[in-house]
């Protein structure tokens, strides 16, 4: 008997605001997002077996294997929270992933629908590099979409605002070749299984949403 439930897969080049609309689309239905992101700290924070073998991997300089990153997002499906379903950002990050996760999702009626958030790559990299963070409480800000009231100061707590590595240029351009590389193809398999759904991600955060909720209530 077959236990129907809501998974959406989130696609998206990095900075088309996924996580943004993840949790966004969480407060809107009630479904959790499932973060990749999220689960590796959990994992880690709490020293679970998954989270020491993920960490034997890192000490090393070597990236997590599938199998360890897949054991880690079923146990977290299992959880109560996702009863009904879940909201999925970060993963599958490649075909590998994508399968296990149709094998997981089987019982449950599979993947429901996988919006694609398009962003160009110029837009991509303007708004990752644009971010600046504060040194002592986290806020992030954006020195076009969402800029400080002083520059380089934040508005919570006075604290330094930087630019995280990662939001520099040449590692955002590298992060993008790595998801075209493994990621992109993820986009034909949804497709072929008429999954995927193009969104316009340069729409302001609020027609995005929209786009989204109107997806989520038709699948």
């Amino acid at each position: 008997m077959s236990d129907k439930r809501t998974y959406v897969v989130l696609l998206g080049v990095p900075g088309a605001g996924k996580g943004t609309q993840a949790k966004l689309l969480e407060q809107c239905t009630g479904l959790p997002q499932v973060s990749t992101g999220d689960i590796f700290r959990y994992n880690l924070k709490n020293e679970t077996e998954l989270g020491k073998l993920a960490k034997s991997y890192m000490d090393r300089g070597d990236l997590v294997p599938d199998d360890v990153t897949i054991r880690m997002v079923r146990d977290r499906l299992q959880q109560p929270d996702c009863a009904q379903g879940a909201i999925l950002d970060g993963f599958p990050r490649n075909l590998n992933q994508a399968a296990a996760l149709d094998e997981m999702l089987a019982p449950h009626g599979g993947v429901s629908v996988a919006p694609l958030i398009n962003l160009d790559d110029e837009e991509t990299i303007r708004r990752i590099t644009g971010r600046r963070t504060c040194r002592t409480c986290g806020a992030v800000y954006h020195i076009l979409y969402n800029p400080p009231k002083v520059e380089g100061v934040c508005d919570i707590d006075g604290g330094e605002l930087y630019q995280r590595d990662d939001d520099a240029e040449e590692t955002v351009r590298n992060r993008l070749y790595v998801y075209y590389k493994q990621t992109a193809p993820l986009i034909g398999y949804y497709f072929a299984k008429g999954l995927l759904v193009e969104i316009d991600g340069a729409q302001a955060i609020e027609a995005v949403q929209q786009a989204l909720l109107a997806l989520l209530k038709r699948s």
